[in-house]
């Protein structure tokens, strides 16, 4: 029987969707970006923080942020998706673990993010207590193609990797 191989590495992904209503501005990555759409959800919508938020949790092993932050929870109504990724993060350190890097990307058709992404990343860092070099925000479009591409919904993904301190 082979030894079982540990590493002190553990990779996360995070994945989120939500729709587009007429509307504004469009909360992503922590920051509110000048549009005429925002996104729809239970709590303040931001597609991209409940990715990251995903993705730690999931690196982790610590379930997901609907474990964490039910659709059904009154108290969850509006809230700010900053304070879920801050509580997530809290966990994280708890279990011993701390962000390595976060890769993320947005796709969306408009509007156009290349000026927002320096914004978002140092957001992202911010609320992830790391330096802002750890955090990259890429940007795709839906070439007019499906719900992203007819600006029904954004969607947002995460990769991230974390290290055990233990």
């Amino acid at each position: 029987m082979a030894e079982a191989v540990t590493t002190r590495l553990r990779v996360g992904i995070g994945h989120d969707t939500h729709r587009l209503t007429p509307g504004g501005p469009l909360r992503l990555g922590g920051i509110d970006i000048p549009h005429d759409h925002q996104l729809v959800g239970h709590s303040d919508a931001d597609a991209l923080l409940h990715a990251v938020t995903d993705a730690l949790l999931g690196a982790a092993g610590l379930g997901d942020i609907g474990e964490l932050f039910p659709d059904n929870d009154p108290a969850n109504r509006g809230r700010d998706s900053g304070e879920m990724l801050s509580e997530a993060l809290d966990r994280i350190v708890e279990a011993g673990y701390r962000v390595v890097n976060v890769d993320t990307i947005v796709f969306a058709e408009q509007p156009k993010l290349s000026r927002f992404k320096p914004l978002i990343e140092g957001r992202l860092a911010e609320l992830l207590r790391i330096e802002s070099s750890r955090v990259n925000v890429k940007a795709k479009t839906g070439e007019r193609v499906g719900p992203i591409g007819r600006q029904e919904a954004i969607t947002a993904e995460c990769v991230v990797l974390l290290e055990s301190m233990t």
